[in-house]
């Protein structure tokens, strides 16, 4: 019986009002007494419009709601997707580094194999996640910079500087690995000496602070970073609309960015 009852519930909401004015035409053609019949119309029809009103601003809002849901769905994928896009090419260059180490000294490559691991596990597992710890975001951050150290060959200065003033501020993971991957792929990778990277990372309790300056060769590339620029710019105007800023500079050979998000 209940579930008659459940099934019948939106054919009553669809189409209830139509079978109210049916019903409604059916009592004034039948209605004897015409002395009555004005007061009992207006009734009807101030109870009509009234459930008609109800009615459509019940379906409003469900259009609404549903329409909104679709947009959060469509946001939410589009999320995953562009976060699936980090640093694949990062993991594979690593594994070949790694492969040619394993003779030459064991103890050091079994030491990158551990920084791998757990580079690969944040970015499956938790880089797919809505928020983590700034402090995971971190030390995924440590261990990409250690892996860097460990693979040039040429004197290379990378300075990493942290502040985290309070514990727990959260964070969308996977964020400013982009920023980092650019300064290397684009400044460390194309320069024989003298290169730098420098990284700061400030965390508040309502503000989080990424800095990065690196130089390069003007003559190998320009300031253009590709997809991966792009890639971030999206995922910011998905999670922190309004809440973030993005600014980057390029004076002589040096190039340098920093991106502030607001903590609610």
């Amino acid at each position: 019986m209940i579930s008659i009852v459940e099934k019948s519930k939106p054919l009553i909401h669809k189409y209830g009002y139509w079978i109210f004015a049916v019903l409604m035409g059916f009592v004034l053609i039948f209605w004897e007494d015409e002395e009555d019949i004005e007061p009992f119309f207006s009734i009807t029809t101030f109870l009509y419009f009234a459930l008609l009103f109800y009615w459509g601003t019940r379906w409003l809002f469900s259009q609404i709601k549903s329409t909104l849901k679709q947009k959060k769905e469509k946001a939410s994928v589009e999320l995953l997707h562009l976060q699936s896009q980090v640093s694949p090419h990062f993991f594979f260059n690593t594994l070949n580094n790694l492969y040619g180490l394993i003779d030459q000294d064991t103890k050091k490559a079994k030491t990158m194999v551990l920084r791998l691991s757990d580079m690969m596990r944040y970015s499956i597992y938790d880089g797919q996640k809505e928020f983590v710890r700034l402090e995971e975001e971190l030390e995924y951050i440590e261990n990409y910079v250690e892996l860097h150290k460990t693979r040039y060959h040429k004197e290379t200065d990378i300075k990493l500087h942290h502040h985290i003033q309070q514990e727990g501020v959260n964070v969308m993971p996977l964020l400013f690995i982009i920023l980092l991957e650019n300064a290397f792929k684009h400044g460390v990778e194309n320069l024989r000496e003298n290169a730098y990277v420098h990284i700061n990372l400030i965390g508040g309790e309502n503000e989080i602070i990424f800095s990065i300056e690196n130089n390069f060769d003007p003559e190998e590339q320009g300031v253009e970073h590709g997809i991966g620029l792009e890639n971030l710019k999206r995922r910011l105007e998905l999670v922190y609309p309004k809440r973030h800023t993005l600014v980057n500079s390029v004076m002589n050979d040096i190039y340098k960015a920093q991106l502030t998000l607001k903590i609610t």
